[in-house]
């Protein structure tokens, strides 16, 4: 056999265990498992939280630990809102530090950003006792105009996690919009479709901007050919605004939570693996009957 044939043979071959790398790399499943996020400024739980813990047998907890937002007066990224730590979570729950990062942040490329957010996670655990984390969450809403620096930007906080951070257990994670299901996939190992804040808030009389299957329903067909594994996110929550010296209340009826997830599940099955909740309140889990909570974490 000629050497340009045997050159051809080998290409042949690389390309196609790359392809296979890439299909396996497509199918990855999640774990299964129940979670919630927790978006407010101290990890304090009362008895009915707890119990909500427990009952629904969540074992992930999403917890924003701070926001990153503009600094106008350096225009630099800055920390905000930091979490305060009165309370801890059971042992049975891995805790899953995440921060909120605002789109802005990603218009300009800022040097050392990454690394100095892990390594304020990591501060931020050994302060407080925190162990065993295995996972953080970046959470932005990224454009087509800032995906790119997003992009790299996840990169190197990959990069910054295997040096503070277990290179083997340690994974890395991103909220997914629903527009964002049109974009290249980010380079994470998994993403958490967040179905919620899904309509324009300007239109709140024609359809609920929390949650409307309307809204939801041209994403559908983007599902099944996603080519990252995904947790999806369902909202439990409240919107309450004044609109022209009005008091206008936003929630989501249970209905519409479910028929969105039966839609959202037909279309990619796997969808059901990993449950998340937004956000852990007491005000939220009194929202909705028990029958409905065990309707949205059901596998």
């Amino acid at each position: 056999m000629s050497i340009r044939r045997i050159v051809i043979w080998i290409g042949l071959l690389l390309c196609l265990l790359t392809t296979g790398c890439n299909e396996q790399k497509a199918i990855v499943e999640l774990a299964e498992g129940n979670a919630v996020y927790y978006w407010r400024t101290d990890l304090r739980l009362d008895s009915a939280e707890r119990a909500f813990l427990g009952r629904y047998h969540i074992n992930k907890v999403y917890c924003r630990y701070f926001d990153v937002v503009m600094d106008d007066a350096t225009g630099e990224p800055k920390p905000n809102a930091t979490i305060s730590f009165s309370d801890t979570l059971p042992d049975s729950i891995e805790i899953i530090p995440t921060v909120y990062i605002t789109e802005d942040c990603m218009h300009e490329t800022h040097e050392g950003l990454a690394e100095k957010i892990v390594k304020r996670i990591r501060q931020m655990n050994e302060t407080n006792d925190i162990r065993n984390v295995r996972e953080i969450q970046i959470d932005c809403d990224f454009t087509s105009k800032s995906c790119k620096r997003y992009y790299q930007f996840l990169k190197e906080v990959r990069l910054s996690l295997t040096s503070h951070f277990s290179p083997l257990t340690s994974q890395l994670s991103t909220t997914i919009r629903l527009h964002q299901l049109a974009m290249e996939a980010p380079p994470v190992d998994y993403g958490a479709l967040m179905i919620y804040n899904t309509g324009d808030p300007r239109k709140w009389e024609e359809r609920n901007p929390i949650l409307d299957f309307r809204d939801v329903q041209p994403y559908l067909r983007r599902l099944e050919g996603y080519p990252l594994p995904l947790a999806a996110a369902y909202p439990v929550f409240q919107w309450t605004r004044t609109i022209q010296g009005v008091r206008v209340d936003h929630t989501v009826e249970a209905e519409v939570i479910l028929r969105v997830k039966q839609a959202m599940e037909s279309e990619r099955s796997n969808l059901s693996r990993l449950i998340i909740t937004y956000h852990l309140d007491k005000d939220n889990i009194e929202r909705y009957k028990p029958e409905t909570y065990e309707e949205i974490y059901h596998h």
